[in-house]
């Protein structure tokens, strides 16, 4: 019985986790250190003080993690601004249908400052009644933590939201949260497929998922 959805953000809402990738790679480039597929696949799922550290420790420059994060997370900041982080294809529609029907909220990997940013600017802001970052909570993904904190915001069991996730360890949060899980799989960086495993719908057009979504919360509305 779905009353809520919980959504992720880089690679559900905006076209975003290549360009954590290049921020990563050109800040251990620039200390001597070569960045590859493997540290990116271990980072995405990462709290920011998680993935600062890890990348603190393989560049080697002997910068602090607070710095590390300071100094990706500018760049984040200067890419939205620069209008690099655009919302996928079919996201604004999906937000706002299921807004409509329910309470929405969203569960990111992202900092605060990138979520606020990036809803903002794309004046999405409005239609959640509650976003948590992973930083926020004791354990980034594939830790459920993230997402127990947004449903308890919202004031919906964890059992009663939707979550629509993109990535592996997204995935397996959404799924160790108990909620029901819905996947847009990241092309890019495309899920594992045992995290797909644990998924009870997926497709790859937002128009699909926004379907779905909607059928689920009248669903709910109809019990």
């Amino acid at each position: 019985m779905a009353e809520a959805v919980v959504f992720d953000m880089d690679g559900v809402l905006v076209e975003s986790e290549h360009l954590w990738e290049e921020l990563w790679t050109a800040f251990a480039a620039e200390r001597g250190a070569a960045w590859g597929p493997e540290q990116t696949k271990s980072c995405q799922g990462m709290s920011a003080p998680e993935w600062a550290a890890f990348l603190t420790e393989f560049a080697g420059g002997g910068d602090s993690a607070e710095d590390t994060e300071r100094a990706v997370v500018d760049g984040m900041i200067a890419k939205l601004e620069g209008g690099d982080i655009e919302l996928l294809p079919g996201a604004r529609e999906m937000v706002t249908e299921a807004a409509s029907l329910g309470p929405i909220a969203l569960a990111s990997s992202a900092p605060r400052r990138v979520i606020d940013g990036v809803l903002v600017h794309h004046e999405v802001d409005h239609h959640f009644k509650a976003t948590v970052s992973s930083a926020e909570v004791p354990r980034g993904k594939p830790s459920p933590d993230v997402y127990l904190a947004a449903a308890e915001k919202l004031g919906v069991p964890a059992a009663k939201c939707l979550a629509v996730e993109d990535s592996s360890n997204g995935l397996r949060a959404a799924a160790a949260a108990g909620m029901t899980v819905v996947a847009i799989p990241n092309p890019q960086y495309p899920p594992a497929e045992d995290a797909l495993a644990g998924a009870s719908f997926s497709a790859s057009e937002h128009a699909s998922v926004t379907a779905y979504l909607t059928e689920r919360l009248k669903e709910g509305d109809r019990a």
